[in-house]
């Protein structure tokens, strides 16, 4: 089949301002069902292009259509993130289903940034729009995007904030070259956010989110769920730094008797494939170009599922399970009929002074543990749920240096018996008390192998000031501990440059008595 593409296609928006995107067509006359994506990155970014191959969905008989957002490369406006994307993803939604060729039927696909695009749109309802398909995309933008738990998201808001800046300086006829320096720099700059006013880029970036509330609502999903009237499907991975986030839009949704799908691998926000951090997990991981489903892979289902409800085929052999999970450790898909899973138990592991991690509660008056927290000498991010600059690559990483610190608490489980398994979210709970009026508290569960290895499975922070109790989210894990593994908690103050560095210098004490235990609290299935 013949495939036509046509390149920065203008749509005129309600205010007068022209967007332009690049129209990709099957051979023919259609109709066809058209899948639309908003992207702020460029048409032509390898990005937009591997989340759903436009050729491979066109010789599907899928007309697509990728968009520059507003500001962004071909298409006109000034450039503010989020700002204008719930009254432009309307309009593009109703300018995609006039065009030659479209069935009138639209349906939204992209990841991240352009995952959001799509809930932007959905709340607005446009009538020809007909089923959305977020990928690694977030719920509530102060759990995950601009902050968590209190801190600031630093590791992801300063590089994104300069590469984005780049085409605004492009646009604007500007040397971009000190921005692509700044970018190099940002490890021996100190991953320093005062470089974005260095520049005129402070407005744009996402450290806006912080102290605008009207900014942080405008990419808000959480609480909007209501309005999205079409089916939906998410897809999510276990390090991926925005996995809570899809994982609460999918409950969402579901809990509304929407129809709603879920599939979760075990990547990170940018790699899809082994090595996913330093480990592997097998061929059938892939999220592209292996078989995870009978339909294939990721973009195979994902254009089955839109052709069910785009071309209303119900030939489509879909699953009758909503979701399909990737089960680390035992490396295998599993279809479940929910999310979370309804037969997962609540477990409660129990930190111990003497560095061992057991179901058994403290009986007896153990000693306290503790930890200095020196804002000069942070404990270095290795790994873990995060997009951050290449000096910092994200998912499971050997944990060993981190746990030689002094200023990491580490408890750990005898070798297991027998395998265990552990689906769904996490959370701890410490009973705890800082010399400071305010501390951060990060809490890491990792998966120790029979060689040593601490793999990092998921982790979470709270700023919190002196109160005794403090819960600390860890978000969520699919993880089988194998027989002879081992079970490890990291308590520490400080995960730096991800989230920014707490000023206070301060002895921080983590209770272990029969009436202040602290614990991590495991769904066990």
């Amino acid at each position: 089949m013949r495939v036509t593409v046509d390149i920065d296609v203008p749509a005129r928006m309600r205010d007068g301002t022209m967007l332009r995107a690049n129209v990709y067509r099957p051979d023919g006359d259609g109709p066809w069902p058209t899948l639309l994506t908003r992207s702020p990155y460029g048409k032509d970014d390898q990005g937009a292009l591997s989340v759903l191959d436009p050729v491979q969905a066109a010789h599907k008989g899928f007309m697509v259509v990728i968009q520059d957002c507003r500001g962004r490369f071909a298409s006109e406006g000034e450039w503010t993130p989020f700002w204008f994307e719930e009254q432009d993803g309307y309009d593009s939604v109703e300018w995609a289903a006039r065009l030659p060729g479209s069935s009138g039927r639209v349906g939204m696909y992209g990841e991240s940034y352009f995952g959001n695009t799509q809930w932007l749109a959905a709340v607005g309802q446009p009538p020809s729009l007909a089923a959305i398909s977020p990928a690694l995309t977030w719920s509530e933008p102060m759990d995950g995007v601009f902050a968590r738990g209190g801190a600031v998201e630093l590791g992801l808001a300063l590089p994104w904030s300069i590469q984005t800046g780049m085409n605004h300086f492009e646009r604007a006829q500007r040397d971009i070259a000190p921005l692509i320096d700044a970018y190099d720099r940002i490890l021996e700059d100190g991953y320093d956010a005062a470089a974005l006013d260095r520049y005129g880029l402070g407005d744009i970036g996402l450290f806006r989110g912080i102290d605008d509330p009207e900014f942080a609502a405008r990419t808000r999903v959480a609480g909007r769920h209501s309005r999205v009237m079409v089916p939906t499907f998410h897809t999510a991975g276990w390090h991926d730094l925005f996995l809570q986030g899809t994982l609460d839009n999918y409950v969402a949704m579901s809990g509304l008797g929407r129809d709603a799908r879920l599939l979760v691998g075990p990547w990170t926000h940018a790699t899809f494939a082994d090595p996913i951090g330093e480990e592997v997990f097998g061929v059938r991981a892939a999220r592209f170009g292996a078989p995870s489903h009978r339909q294939g892979d990721a973009n195979d289902l994902q254009l089955a599922w839109f052709r069910h409800h785009l071309a209303e085929d119900r030939t489509v052999d879909l699953s009758s399970a909503p979701v399909r999970i990737f089960v680390m450790g035992r490396n295998v898909w599993r279809d479940e009929t929910s999310w979370p899973l309804a037969r997962a138990k609540q477990g409660r592991w129990f930190f111990h002074a003497d560095g061992s991690l057991s179901p058994i509660q403290p009986t007896s008056d153990e000693v306290a543990s503790r930890f200095h927290h020196d804002p000069a000498d942070p404990v270095p991010t290795h790994g873990g749920s995060h997009l951050m600059a290449p000096a910092f690559p994200a998912g499971p990483r050997d944990q060993s240096r981190i746990e030689q610190r002094d200023d990491v608490l580490v408890f750990t489980s005898s070798p297991l018996e027998r395998d265990l398994e552990v689906t769904g979210r996490v959370r701890a709970v410490l009973h705890a008390d800082s010399a400071a009026t305010s501390a951060d508290w990060i809490v890491r569960l990792c998966d120790v192998h029979p060689d040593g290895r601490s793999l990092n499975l998921c982790d979470g922070i709270l700023r919190a000031g002196r109160a005794e109790r403090h819960e600390i989210d860890l978000w969520s894990t699919s993880n089988v501990f194998l027989r002879g593994h081992r079970l490890r908690v990291h308590v520490t103050g400080s995960c730096f440059p991800r989230w920014d560095n707490h000023p206070n210098s301060a002895d921080q004490t983590i209770h272990h008595d029969s009436s202040r235990p602290s614990y991590i609290e495991l769904p066990v299935v």
